[in-house]
C-alpha cells in the first residue's frame, strides 16, 4: 500500500504546535492559524500581532476582550 504524503497540519502562531488545519480560527490581527487549543484559552492574536500592539495582555487579547481595532474576538463590536 502506498503511503499518503499529504498534511493537513499547520504550526499555530500563538504557541508553536502543529494542529490539524480544520481545528483552529485565523488570528484577529493578520489571519495566520492559531490552534483550536489556544482559541479556547482565548488567544486571539499570533506572536507578532501581539508584539506590535502594546496593550495586548499575555495570551494575545486587548484588555476587555477585543482585538486590535476594537473588535472583540469573532469581529463583532464590544458592548458597553
Amino acid at each position: 500500500m502506498t503511503e499518503l504524503k499529504e498534511r493537513d497540519s499547520m504550526i499555530c502562531r500563538a504557541c508553536g504546535l502543529e494542529e490539524r488545519a480544520s481545528e483552529g480560527y485565523p488570528c484577529a490581527g493578520c489571519g495566520t492559524f492559531i490552534c483550536v487549543v489556544c482559541s479556547m484559552r482565548g488567544v486571539t492574536l499570533c506572536r507578532e500581532c501581539a508584539a506590535r500592539v502594546p496593550d495586548v495582555q499575555p495570551g494575545g487579547t486587548a484588555p476587555g476582550g477585543t482585538a486590535p481595532g476594537g473588535t472583540a474576538p469573532g469581529g463583532t463590536a464590544p458592548t458597553a
